[in-house]
């Protein structure tokens, strides 16, 4: 009996250890690091096991305050974007890398309806007419065709590859027929009943034309920039009554009638303007028919969604445009995980988007002289068909790679300015992704992450970036 009792308290024993030890294991936190000043681009590091806690930085995740979800991160798919991807000999390697889980796994893509500054062909939009014919008010020559030479193409590779992509669409102007200028370039919207219905009316084919070709359009915009006329390029100024007006009379009943479910999308400007979309969402006629509004970074405070929020509460937001450029030289990371990836979801957006996706050596193909001339892509395509993958891309990166579309943002401390800034997302599988980053360029900065009850002790090098995840 003695004999017995011995052997099953071994085996009992052994038990606990064994249920320990899985339940340590499971705890570990996973960790990717990316840096400004060293070679660590999106590097797995050793996983961290639970340690003591002390004092410090704390980034407690806490998963019963929760805010939005989240959508997705990406880029813009301009036409010189397309014409870069579709020609690049390494098509197919690139593709992966941007959209595939070997890559970043991008789940959110910007797709301008026509003509940008960003051209691998002639601006055009889809229903353009000979100089003899004054109109199309029946969109009887509208048409898609120009975007089935490369456009169309890469989206359907990209949803190949990543299923769960979602494309969010916005026009840089109207067809020149609709314009007081009558020209691609630059201009007002020509106002008037007949022409708001037109515009709605061509928003709807577009939607639909795609939607035969094989993609869902999951939210579009009326107009990129609409207090913005440039007579260099596609451009066109759409006042926020005009646009207002569309929506609440035709847009959206139109959308109703077609039984048409992609998301209507106000302003897509930025920052330092709140009135545009304000007061097209103050007329309930538009509101009832508008899910969220789209910013971009080029004016105002980068906190300014947060404050729209607060007062727009039923409606999402979505940061839809920031560029990088020559004017940020080296590879610097700061300034896009402090101020987009953490600091715009922490102020309530659904989506984080750079600007273009892929540009080639000269930081084209463009349009003429107008625009941007020294904005980079997300990766660099050269001739030969290499990339290089600049700092927008492990930008993105660290969020799209780990934080899938759906994911909730949970809430974790806010600090200083230059000491550790966080943001946290549970995705739909239970795991949760933390992404800090030491905005510091002097010293390394140590801090804990709380989750469960588990604390995690790292230590991040000055200008870098750590994804952790943690399984629980």
């Amino acid at each position: 009996m003695e004999a017995l009792h011995g052997s099953r308290h071994g085996l009992i024993t052994a038990c606990l250890f064994a249920v320990a030890a899985s339940f340590l294991a499971e705890a570990t936190l996973d960790v990717w690091v990316t840096n400004s000043n060293g070679g660590d681009r999106l590097s797995q590091k050793s996983s961290l096991s639970p340690t003591g806690s002390s004092n410090g930085f704390h980034i407690s995740v806490n998963r019963n305050k929760r805010y939005q979800y989240i959508t997705g991160f990406g880029a813009a798919l301009t036409n010189a974007a397309a014409y870069n991807l579709y020609h690049s000999p390494q098509r197919d390697q690139t593709m992966q890398d941007l959209f595939g889980k070997s890559g970043i796994s991008m789940s959110y893509l910007r797709l301008p309806m026509g003509g940008t500054d960003f051209q691998g062909v002639q601006p055009y939009t889809y229903d353009d007419l000979p100089s003899w014919q004054h109109n199309d008010f029946h969109m009887d020559h509208f048409t898609i065709q120009k975007d089935q030479d490369f456009i169309i193409p890469i989206i359907k590779q990209a949803l190949t590859i990543n299923p769960s992509l979602r494309i969010i669409a916005t026009p840089w102007t109207a067809p020149a027929w609709m314009k007081t200028t009558n020209s691609l370039f630059g201009g007002e919207f020509h106002n008037g009943n007949n022409y708001q219905q037109a515009y709605a009316q061509y928003l709807v084919k577009f939607i639909q034309e795609y939607q035969k070709a094989g993609i869902e359009i999951d939210a579009i915009c009326l107009q990129n920039e609409p207090k913005h006329s440039d007579n260099a390029y596609p451009t066109m100024k759409l006042s926020w009554e005009t646009e207002r007006d569309i929506i609440k009379n035709y847009l959206g009943p139109a959308f109703n009638q077609h039984s048409i479910n992609t998301k209507i999308i106000i302003y897509d400007h930025n920052w330092d303007d709140t009135s545009y979309a304000g007061d097209i969402l103050a007329d309930s006629g538009a509101a009832q028919y508008i899910s969220g509004s789209a910013w971009h970074c080029y004016g105002g405070r980068h906190d300014t969604c947060g404050g729209f929020h607060n007062q727009h509460p039923d409606k999402d937001i979505y940061f839809t445009e920031c560029s990088g450029g020559d004017w940020a030289p080296g590879f610097n990371i700061v300034w896009g995980m402090r101020i987009l990836s953490i600091g715009q979801t922490r102020n309530w957006a659904k989506t984080v988007m750079y600007w273009n996706l892929a540009l080639d050596d000269h930081h084209g193909p463009k349009v003429g002289v107008g625009g941007c001339n020294n904005c980079n892509g997300v990766i660099t395509i050269h001739g030969d068909g290499g990339t290089t993958k600049n700092a927008e891309y492990y930008i993105i990166g660290h969020m799209s790679k780990f934080v899938y579309p759906e994911a909730v943002r949970l809430d974790t401390p806010a600090y200083g300015w230059d000491d550790v800034h966080s943001a946290a997302f549970q995705n739909n599988d239970g795991s949760i992704a933390v992404v800090v980053l030491n905005p510091r360029n002097d010293r390394d900065q140590s801090f804990y992450i709380d989750i469960d009850g588990h604390h995690y002790q790292y230590t991040l090098p000055r200008e870098s970036v750590a994804t952790f995840v943690y399984r629980s």
